[in-house]
């Protein structure tokens, strides 16, 4: 029988997230014992006899326990010396970000894991099977309007101009921030604004012909009043907007960070985020005001000259436990059942399995294969174009 190991989350004290007992009572007829941390589901007032019952096959071990199955599922990406106690040979489920996470993919080559990031995992069209895009955005916009509403002295009056919201990035994540933004991201200050009778709200896509242009990216920024980057960038070494052109935007504009990259100091060159010089947020904060202690903790060579509150989160599904885990739950039952019932040597892109060819698309190995690709084909180009 295989094992199967899940570990909670410690990073931050606000994660809460744990798959929920629906999702064990799917796998109770699987070939495999299931190891969840001690405390599993706590955070959301879920027992152990609640698992238990859901699951004859569970058991409750430690976290150094639960890392040392055959395959590891955990939401977030383990810390480093978590890594120390995964087996040769072992698989890694997890959202582990290659593109941005350079040092993540040698650690996991080294130690001979199987990585299988969940954010992607991809069907036969390369949209996103694990994701959860409404969390995402509509949460993140929600609090960004709410510090809007604060910031901006007219937002609640039926003088004002109409609010410009400007989006960079056009993908899912994107799409649905425009539409949480044409609802003033909640119903409550939507209802306010319907009872004044106050103008609505522009939401103005950018893509990466107006993000490339200096010259009207500044033009859109001195109107903007709410900043999103719901960017997807092919390269993280490069920002969309650098700290001196977020100078154009007005004292009281909001940046929301639905991107939530990180700052990479340990390869050269860094890897930054996509507007330079703001902050990182975390389920434990997620609102940054000008003169915050968190600037301090950006890496000396960026530059955070201009500033304005920012509102950014590396996880924000995680600010409803319970509905995101009832969706990633949804998502994922097929795909654990996938590996557990497989070799994982068996996998691949020409597999007759749709689910086995989706994770495959989510392996280091087919990360690096398409990044060779791209270079390539870049490089093709630059000698077509010369």
């Amino acid at each position: 029988m295989k094992t199967l190991g899940f570990p909670r989350m410690h990073k931050e004290k606000n994660e809460r997230r744990d798959f929920l007992p629906s999702f064990f009572r799917t796998l109770r007829d699987e070939d495999a014992y299931i190891y969840l941390e001690n405390g599993y589901g706590s955070g959301m007032g879920i027992s152990e006899d609640e698992y238990l019952r859901a699951n004859p096959h569970i058991r409750f071990v430690s976290n150094k326990e639960c890392y040392e199955q055959d395959i590891v599922l955990v939401l977030r990406c383990p810390e480093s010396y978590e890594f120390d106690y995964m087996k040769d040979g072992s698989i890694l489920i997890s959202m582990l970000h290659y593109s941005t996470r350079p040092t993540r993919i040698k650690r996991l080559k080294s130690k001979n894991i199987y990585g299988v990031s969940l954010d992607s995992i991809r069907n036969d069209s390369m949209e996103r099977i694990v994701v959860n895009y409404r969390g995402t955005s509509f949460t993140g916009v929600h609090y960004a309007f709410e510090e809007l509403s604060q910031s901006m002295e007219d937002f609640y009056s039926a003088k004002r101009e109409a609010i410009n919201v400007s989006i960079i990035g056009i993908g899912m994540v994107g799409s649905m921030a425009a539409r949480a933004s044409g609802k003033y991201g909640s119903r409550e200050i939507m209802a306010k604004m319907n009872q004044i009778n106050a103008k609505g709200v522009v939401v103005h896509m950018l893509p990466r012909n107006i993000t490339s242009d200096r010259e009207e990216l500044s033009k859109i920024l001195r109107k903007t009043d709410l900043l999103i980057d719901a960017s997807n960038r092919n390269d993280p070494t490069r920002y969309i907007i650098d700290n001196e052109l977020l100078g154009e935007l007005k004292p009281h504009s909001v940046i929301l960070d639905l991107s939530a990259d990180p700052y990479v100091t340990d390869i050269d060159p860094i890897h930054v985020k996509g507007i330079e010089g703001i902050p990182t947020g975390t389920l434990d904060k997620f609102i940054f005001y000008p003169d915050d202690e968190e600037y301090k903790n950006i890496p000396a060579e960026v530059s955070t000259k201009n500033r304005n509150t920012v509102v950014g989160c590396n996880a924000w599904p995680g600010v409803s436990p319970v509905e995101c885990m009832k969706l990633y739950g949804a998502q994922l039952f097929p795909i654990i059942k996938t590996i557990i019932r497989n070799s994982i040597d068996k996998f691949s892109e020409y597999s007759d399995s749709y689910f086995m060819r989706a994770v495959y698309r989510a392996t280091v190995e087919f990360f690096e294969k398409e990044k060779e690709e791209d270079e390539n084909l870049n490089k093709s180009t630059i000698m077509y174009m010369g």
